[in-house]
């Protein structure tokens, strides 16, 4: 087989203490290697002096596939089209790409793997046709949990260990990768009651009678029961609402030393008062504190940036809530017994809007307080924050402090009000970006091979030739190796291949099976005329 080798170029991979030392590089079969005593004459040298060399990066929470992603593409229909191109460096796509230019833009950019963070179990067969057309990048999605009614059922009941079982089967039965928590209890709610969410703890939901508290503590340690590579993943009540930090915090304190990764930070960071829904202010410092006393607890930031953004979310209730504030067009639909959907168009107007600029700001201020990187990982909740061809930008944002005084002096005047972002003068190191969008989020999600260079990793690499212009460094990779195959040249795509699938193995006992069939029987059939389909027969399509 052929041995490839990458000479003399400064590495970053902060997971194994590499912080821009000049370091040659081998790999075989896709996979990185030692380098062998004597050089085999089958070997592929390419010299990568004085290029910056890192991981292929990582996003592990956006919207790329699945129902509601497909109900935002309606709402672009006419702009997205099925055009196709080889050029990586097409930064007028549509805020929701199609799968293949998904793939293509996420691998010109130099990433390699993406999670999407929020798909029902019920809708998983096509959340996997769609990954199939997505080309270039591995990938994974997480599993809806937080308002499904056999997790309510077994919470009220005191049943661990069939909840823990539930947790094992589902993960394994539609391949995913982890536990998502959206508004829980929330949705459920607000798809009983007169469409109204909850905004506390503690407060009941509908006819199940627990509370979001029982449920995220619940299903926290479940996944720690399990021993899930990814802790569970949540999107706490009351995104979106100013004073909403209160229940974050609540919402921390609620796991009781279980693992638990907080979604999009940068919306659920906000101070003011939530009757009054332009009282945004920064309340990130208390949240930081609290994340950086707990190192079980870990977020990524949901950043926003200027210009066209798409609310995709499985959260319903908050869907509805900014309709009412924007009045723009909405879509909204159900998924029975599992979850719900909401999809609005939109724009962030910083520069001319103060709510904007704050929220802005915060996912900033997130990324500059956090004081460990490996806690924190990049994200903009594509597309909910902004498209994430724009990360470039933010990087550029966190290393050049000069350049994000010139962004803030565009802004509006009292934004100092809101938030102390210009008190903070910290400057990102290159180490530093491959830990926020490479190494900590794949040890975040517990993806072992991915997010640095050591021994048996994946030999996904990204290439950068260092530019002043940390942007464009950022935009237009000089290499791009995906499984130790050159797929992007000076932005220029080479032939299309597809990625893997990522998921961990789940393992369920018998006996749960047995009686998961009985509930989901009497719960989940559907009759037509005369004839039952039966879950367990519309469970077997999804295998």
């Amino acid at each position: 087989m052929t041995y490839y080798c990458l000479k003399g170029g400064r590495v970053y991979d902060p997971a194994n203490d590499l912080h821009g030392e000049v370091h040659d590089l081998w790999f075989q079969s896709g996979v990185m290697i030692a380098p062998p005593a004597e050089k085999p004459e089958n070997t592929v040298e390419k010299d990568v002096s004085g290029l910056i060399v890192m991981p292929g990066g990582v996003d592990m929470h956006c919207h790329i596939v699945g129902p509601k992603v497909n109900h935002a593409r309606q709402f672009l229909a006419g702009m997205s089209g099925s055009r196709r191109s080889n050029s990586a460096s097409v930064m007028d796509s549509p805020i929701v790409p199609n799968c293949s230019a998904t793939g293509q833009l996420f691998a010109g950019m130099g990433y390699t793997t993406a999670v999407d963070a929020a798909i029902p179990g019920l809708t998983a067969r096509l959340a996997h046709h769609e990954f199939s057309l997505t080309p270039y990048i591995d990938k994974a999605f997480l599993t809806l949990f937080g308002n499904n009614h056999y997790v309510m059922d077994q919470i009220r009941e005191g049943r661990g260990d069939a909840l823990q079982e539930y947790v094992g089967w589902m993960l394994s039965s539609v391949h995913a990768q982890g536990v998502k928590i959206v508004n829980p209890g929330g949705v459920e709610n607000w798809k009983q009651i007169s469409r109204k969410s909850l905004h506390e703890l503690d407060a009941p939901v509908g006819e199940f009678g627990v509370s979001p508290r029982q449920i995220v503590k619940s299903l926290a340690a479940a996944v720690d029961t399990l021993g899930l590579p990814h802790a569970a993943h949540i999107h706490c009540n009351n995104l979106g609402y100013p004073g909403n930090w209160e229940t974050t915090l609540k919402t921390m304190q609620a796991l009781e030393g279980s693992r638990g990764h907080f979604a999009h930070i940068q919306f659920h960071s906000y101070g003011g008062d939530a009757d009054d829904p332009t009282s945004f202010t920064s309340s990130v410092q208390p949240l930081v504190d609290y994340v950086s006393e707990h190192p079980e607890i870990t977020v990524d930031v949901g950043h926003i940036s200027p210009g066209e953004a798409m609310t995709i979310t499985g959260d319903a209730p908050f869907a509805e809530h900014l309709q009412r504030l924007t009045g723009g067009r909405w879509f909204t639909s159900d998924t029975e017994h599992e979850a719900s959907c909401g999809v609005i168009p939109g724009r962030f107007k910083p520069y001319r809007n103060l709510v904007h600029a704050t929220q802005w700001a915060i996912g900033l201020e997130w990324y500059l307080r956090m004081p460990d990187p490996w806690q924190i990982a990049m994200s903009s909740d594509h597309p909910n924050g902004g498209a994430f061809v724009k990360y470039p930008q933010m990087i550029h944002l966190l290393m050049d402090r000069a350049y994000r005084e010139e962004m803030i002096g565009r802004m509006p005047e009292n934004l100092a009000d809101r938030s102390p972002l210009w008190d903070l003068d910290r400057e990102y190191s290159l180490s530093e970006v491959a830990i926020l969008t490479r190494a900590a989020p794949a040890r975040i999600l517990g993806l072992n091979e991915k997010g640095h260079l050591g021994y048996g990793a994946d030999a996904d690499l990204t290439i950068y030739a260092p530019q002043e212009n940390i942007t464009e460094m950022f935009q237009r990779p000089r290499f791009v190796y995906k499984a130790g195959n050159l797929i992007a040249e000076d932005g220029e795509l080479k032939s299309q291949r597809p990625g893997q699938l990522l998921r961990p193995e789940v393992d369920v006992t018998q006996e749960f099976n047995e009686q998961r069939k009985t509930w989901f029987n009497d719960n989940y059939s559907i009759q037509y005329g005369n004839y039952r389909i039966d879950a367990e027969e519309l469970l077997q399509t999804v295998r």
